[in-house]
């Protein structure tokens, strides 16, 4: 997989203090690898769907956002270079997914990526990705004195492989506090339990991934929230999991008040 062959992500500048991490909804494979994959892997089932379009609003409030461009099934970006269990003890797809969410292959037998490509992957794709993360990170946090990460993030309401019963519609991940101020994670949860207490879960099922945890630091004045969204408010469920414009429309209030939240919580605290 030659270094220059894509971009490994897109991004969009703001001045707002805070940065939004899309890590899981690119879709590109290199044309080699997808010859050596399973039928259900081309159609890319674990992908965070059309997150741009239901958080467009984001550019009204000036947020720098950084997309993938790279599937989740070329490296997991959301999970450490070590390939480290996030949840130790439960089901996870890893850095290099061999299998989808439902524990299907996503290789032909034998075509699992070597040791080499593997390398060549966390290299050409895991590492700029986070490169230009930390960078933003920093930049915000020299010109605001304080930087918020916001990872957002997109799940089907039901993976009976990974968790039991049918998600809540909002599941914030804040690594148990330890991610950003609790101030932060306060305004958060009641702005997004306004729309709804019974559709809110926080560090629940999902406390934050590898970005989450990584970055956040709040004694440094780096505060970073996780977002899992339940596919079932804003998207179709199956193939080819359309965009659904009547219920985004029902949840992106709730979207826009928590980033507001979080925006109005940054200023207040700016150094």
């Amino acid at each position: 997989m030659a270094a220059d062959s894509f971009t490994p992500y897109r991004f969009a500048p703001g001045d707002a203090p805070l940065l939004m991490s899309i890590p899981h909804m690119g879709t590109a494979i290199p044309a080699p690898v997808e010859a050596r994959m399973t039928e259900r892997a081309l159609m890319r089932p674990d992908t965070d769907w059309h997150l741009d379009r239901l958080y467009d609003f984001a550019n009204e409030f000036g947020i720098p956002t950084l997309q993938a461009v790279w599937s989740r099934y070329v490296v997991d970006l959301n999970r450490p270079p070590d390939d480290a269990p996030l949840y130790p003890g439960r089901p996870s797809t890893g850095l290099f997914p061999q299998q989808d969410f439902a524990g299907n292959p996503l290789y032909h037998p034998g075509a699992e990526p070597d040791d080499e490509e593997r390398a060549d992957r966390l290299r050409t794709c895991w590492l700029p990705y986070h490169q230009r993360l930390e960078r933003e990170l920093a930049a915000i946090r020299r010109k605001h004195g304080i930087a918020i990460l916001f990872d957002c993030h997109s799940i089907l309401s039901e993976v009976p492989r990974l968790f039991e019963g049918k998600l809540p519609d909002f599941n914030l991940g804040t690594a148990h506090g330890a991610a950003c101020h609790p101030g932060l994670r306060l305004r958060l949860a009641e702005a997004l339990g306004s729309h709804g207490e019974d559709r809110l879960a926080v560090d629940g099922r999902f406390t934050g991934g590898f970005i989450t945890r990584q970055y956040g630091d709040p004694d440094k004045g780096i505060h970073a929230f996780q977002l899992e969204l339940s596919l079932a408010t804003y998207c179709g469920e199956l193939p080819p999991w359309s965009y659904e414009p009547d219920k985004a429309a029902d949840v992106r209030p709730a979207l826009r008040a928590m980033l507001e939240a979080a925006l109005t919580w940054a200023r207040e605290h700016a150094q």
